[in-house]
Parts: structure tokens; C-alpha cells; sequence
């Protein structure tokens, strides 16, 4: 059985997160933990935090044993335009540049070793 969470609409770019769900992407929860601790970028920062929920999620039924869970699937997925819409900055020679607000889900489900 899969145990997921998830976390949307996160102000940050799909694009540059997608390099910490690539690093946990199959491995056991404590591994993933260590390294998304060690991992600079601010989506590794966001992964932890629903990783932990994802792990707590399975930590609420009792015969699951916690220690022995694997990342299943990790991923970013690209979420709406902060106002709906891009909004426009001055460019050179007069002209309006596009400002896209970009904004993300991420989404991590984990299961149990010998279920995968």
C-alpha cells in the first residue's frame, strides 16, 4: 500500500526542484532524509517537510513498520501562474517583458520494501 502527501502551490519553478525529487526517487525514507538535509536548493528543503508528512501518514496505521519504507515516487508538477496570468517588466527599447510567477505541486508517495 502507498502512503502519499503533498505539498501545492509552492512559489517556486517546477524546473528547479525536479533535481531533489530525482536524487530520493527509490530510496529507503531515513537515506532520503540525510541527503535532502545535505541538499542546498530550496526544493530539498520542501521535500523534507513532506517527506516527514508522507512518513507520518503511514506512521498512523500500526502495522506499518516505518524504518522499513521506500520513496515509491517523487515528483514535480507544474502548478498555475501566481495571478493567473504573466505581468510585464519594462525590457530594453521600451519594450514589456513577461514576468511568469511560476508556482508548483509536489507530490511524494512511499511504501513498504517488501510490497515495491
Amino acid at each position: 500500500m502507498q502512503y502519499r502527501a503533498s505539498h501545492r502551490y509552492a512559489h517556486m519553478s517546477a524546473k528547479k526542484a525536479r533535481s531533489a525529487a530525482d536524487l530520493i526517487r527509490g530510496l529507503d525514507v531515513n537515506r532520503a532524509m540525510i541527503l535532502l538535509e545535505a541538499h542546498p536548493s530550496r526544493g530539498a528543503a520542501i521535500f523534507r517537510k513532506v517527506l516527514k508528512s508522507a512518513v507520518a501518514n503511514a506512521g498512523q496505521n500500526d502495522t506499518v513498520d516505518v524504518d522499513t519504507l521506500v520513496v515509491a515516487d517523487a515528483r514535480v508538477d507544474e502548478g498555475p501562474l501566481i495571478h493567473g496570468r504573466p505581468r510585464f517588466r519594462p525590457g530594453p527599447m521600451g519594450r514589456a517583458m513577461p514576468l511568469r510567477r511560476r508556482t508548483s505541486h509536489f507530490r511524494i508517495a512511499v511504501s513498504e520494501k517488501n510490497a515495491s
